[in-house]
């Protein structure tokens, strides 16, 4: 069992959608058999849940993990005659020894693939079948809304109920080849009111995220290297996912048709290429992609220095889809990370630069993307650690003067350094330049809170808010979009069960008081917006 001290580590949920009888049906009706199993196991044995001693944090081999010896829930089936010794000290082993690689395990980050595997084991299926269940139901709500899109509801508050369930189905074990299905449902609830926040990062119903064939030899030639190759659906992880990354805090997640290659020397450095059709969602209907669409790049990462490690990339994207031509974009992007992970008593920073050069639609693009990071680890109860954030993202200088500056975050994440996502999330890498600060600290075992507090601006007052549709071609309405400030508490029981609970009051700037009633601004829009979210994940 295993929990990565990382900022923004994603936490999720349960609880199912009951359906009339059709499509998905079985489907919904296994996973809230698990669940309520699950549940039950959990409360039944209690007692010997409170009897163990889940904390500390413990650095094994670059990663951070619990401490703990023993799981409750496979105690108890030990206990009760339902899985052998043999079985329960082989899937409680805190070694490491049991963790039997996915097809891919090298294509995203472990956390969101690790966890006690409750039904697998329980089903007495041999180590060459993989089988988990994850659930997670997420509560969010916020007032005064912002989007263009949402004026049509006269600037209601927007409270809906998020769920996410995902079926992983693999086969291979450790051996050469593997193979790897995961089925993801993802629905809200409460939004089809005016004015309501809604498209394919909160709605994606009975899809498949990935299904996917692997290919890995060890030991190339005697050489110690390592070689994957892996073909079909897949979502992927690169660097810090600033640009690539399967999404974890929204309820959808961007994945890719094709191809990805790696080659590596153990911990020390890895090479990875790919070339891939981007899948685009559909909330109802089944995702597919286009070959008018197509992304491509290489990614090199050395970790031969501690203190010095090392990212470089280059990233490359032919985007026809739009018959107009208007929007087509053709980029290359450059880039490269430099950073040094937390330790107590040292500081610690990360720095990437990216730089876009192509074309979109009939202008020039060339835009670019800054940021810093710079912290450092206290050697005090609740390891408090302190962390300074900056951010610049190029925006469009001057509107229709044949060259175009706004920086395309292409497909990645956001949530762990600009807030929430989901149905909030205001602020993009494109067009914005951001200073902030937030303090983590661990108070006890499995507990995780986090106070942010960043101030917002546009890089440039004449381009677009983010994806808001907010515009003022004058510039009359200035850059300052205002600061916010977040509390965030989550809390993981163990790799099966964690709670994440949020709340951001955003103190918006002169931008929306000014905007002119052309660029339409919802009704209220310009007042603060205060944004809460709960939410509860369990996998088996």
């Amino acid at each position: 069992m295993r929990c990565v001290a990382a900022d923004d580590h994603p936490y999720a949920q349960i609880v199912c959608e009951s359906r009339a009888p059709g499509k998905g049906a079985f489907v919904f009706g296994r996973v809230r058999w698990c669940r309520f199993l699950t549940a039950l196991l959990l409360l039944v044995e209690a007692a010997s849940a409170q009897a163990v001693e889940y904390g500390e944090l413990a650095e094994n081999n670059g990663t951070w993990v619990f401490k703990n010896t023993e799981d409750p829930v496979f105690k108890l089936m030990r206990d009760r005659g339902w899985i052998t010794n043999e079985s329960y000290f082989k899937v409680t082993d805190q070694t490491g020894n049991n963790w039997i690689e996915p097809a891919d395990a090298v294509l995203n980050q472990r956390r969101e693939l690790d966890w006690n595997r409750y039904l697998k084991t329980s089903l007495h299926l041999p180590d060459w079948i993989d089988l988990g269940l994850e659930q997670r139901t997420r509560f969010e709500s916020y007032d005064h809304p912002w989007r263009a899109s949402q004026a049509i509801g006269n600037g209601q508050t927007d409270p809906q109920i998020l769920l996410r369930s995902r079926l992983r189905v693999g086969l291979g074990g450790d051996g050469p080849f593997r193979f790897l299905f995961e089925g993801q449902d993802a629905r809200a609830f409460l939004n089809r009111a005016l004015g309501d926040f809604r498209d394919t990062t909160t709605v994606n119903e009975f899809d498949i995220l990935q299904l996917l064939g692997s290919v890995t030899v060890n030991n190339v030639l005697g050489s110690g290297l390592r070689n994957d190759v892996h073909f079909g659906r897949m979502t992927m992880d690169f660097g810090r996912r600033r640009l690539i990354a399967r999404n974890d805090f929204r309820n959808t997640s961007n994945a890719f048709d094709g191809l990805h290659w790696q080659i590596s020397q153990g911990q020390v450095w890895r090479l990875r290429a790919f070339f891939v059709e981007p899948v685009v969602r559909d909330d109802v209907s089944l995702d597919r992609q286009y070959d008018k669409s197509l992304f491509w790049g290489a990614y090199l990462e050395s970790r031969h220095l501690p203190w010095l490690q090392i990212d470089t990339y280059y990233l490359g994207l032919n985007d026809q889809r739009v018959a107009s031509g208007v929007d087509h974009r053709t980029y290359s992007t450059f880039g490269g990370r430099l950073y040094k992970d937390p330790r107590p008593g040292e500081i610690d920073y990360e720095v990437e630069s990216a730089w876009q050069t192509g074309t979109r639609g009939v202008t020039d693009h060339f835009a670019h993307f800054q940021h810093l990071d710079l912290g450092y680890t206290l050697h005090l109860p609740w390891s408090p650690r302190v962390l300074f954030h900056y951010d610049y993202a190029s925006g469009d200088r001057r509107p229709g003067d044949g060259q175009n500056e706004g920086f395309d975050t292409l497909f990645g994440a956001r949530r762990w350094e600009y807030g929430p996502t989901g149905i909030w999330g205001p602020f993009f890498r494109t067009n914005l330049h951001s200073p902030g600060w937030r303090l983590i600290i661990m108070p006890a075992p499995g507990w995780t809170v986090q106070l942010k507090h960043r101030v917002w601006y546009l890089a440039q007052s004449k381009d677009f808010f983010g994806s808001s549709g907010l515009r003022d071609t004058t510039g009359s309405a200035g850059t300052s979009l205002g600061h916010d400030v977040e509390l965030r508490a989550q809390w993981a029981i163990n790799s099966n069960l964690d709670f994440d609970v949020g709340y951001v009051h955003w103190f918006k700037g002169s931008y929306f008081d000014r905007l002119p009633a052309s660029a339409g601004l919802p009704a209220g829009g310009n007042k603060d917006s205060d944004y809460f979210y709960f939410q509860i994940r369990a996998r088996i």
